[in-house]
């Protein structure tokens, strides 16, 4: 395969990427993954939390591997995931590469996936071969199935150098509703109801 005839490097944003996406992005597209469900089931020690209080952050996983913890999960049968694909201009591929492993180093690892969305009602392959950041169940920072309410909790009251928990569960529920007519996360949408119920019980918020 020559290089002009070589895939583009394209990465699937599914959490912070898709409210802040990589650099020097040539093409975004909206899409889903099939197979997989989103949860806050990664410890986050380095952007939402810190290695003595870590917060909480999404990760994918796949829907035979949540099985073991579905019992306790209030959405057992949702396993589509949307968010974004971006295609990186090819000048920066290497950088924009670093840039991630560096920027998800806290227990991800890599995947190749298929990215779907809708064309006059069909489902279809908008981009192939794309890659995404996935938190194992087998990496030390996964937590595993938590309550809602006891997981709403850990978020609401986290912070970290990038910033509260709490506001990156409001932006990422607020990109995803936006990316699509068909797009929806019950997960997302149940923390951020028991996360914004807690602002308005307790009148503050954790410090920045």
């Amino acid at each position: 395969m020559t290089i002009e005839e070589k895939n583009p490097y394209t990465v699937f944003g599914y959490g912070s990427l898709i409210f802040k996406p990589p650099p020097h992005t040539i093409r975004q597209v909206p899409g889903f993954l099939k197979g997989y469900v989103r949860r806050f089931a990664q410890k986050s020690h380095d952007h939402r939390g810190t290695p003595e209080n870590p917060g909480r952050v999404v990760t994918l996983i796949h829907t035979e591997d949540w099985e073991a913890f579905s019992s306790s999960d209030p959405f057992p049968d949702e396993d589509v995931v949307w968010g974004v694909a971006y295609t990186i201009d090819p000048q920066y591929e290497s950088e924009v590469r670093d840039y991630l492993d560096y920027r998800e180093k806290d227990g991800y690892t890599i995947e190749e996936i298929d990215v779907w969305s809708f064309e006059d009602g069909r489902e279809v392959v908008v981009a192939p071969k794309c890659y995404t950041y996935v938190g194992l169940p087998s990496n030390p920072s996964f937590i595993g199935s938590q309550p809602i309410e006891s997981l709403a909790e850990r978020i609401w009251q986290s912070v970290g150098p990038s910033g509260r928990n709490k506001d990156y569960l409001y932006e990422l529920s607020a990109a995803v509703r936006k990316l699509a007519p068909e797009s929806h996360d019950s997960h997302l949408y149940a923390l951020e109801t028991r996360c914004r119920k807690l602002d308005a019980e307790r009148g503050h918020a954790p410090a920045k």
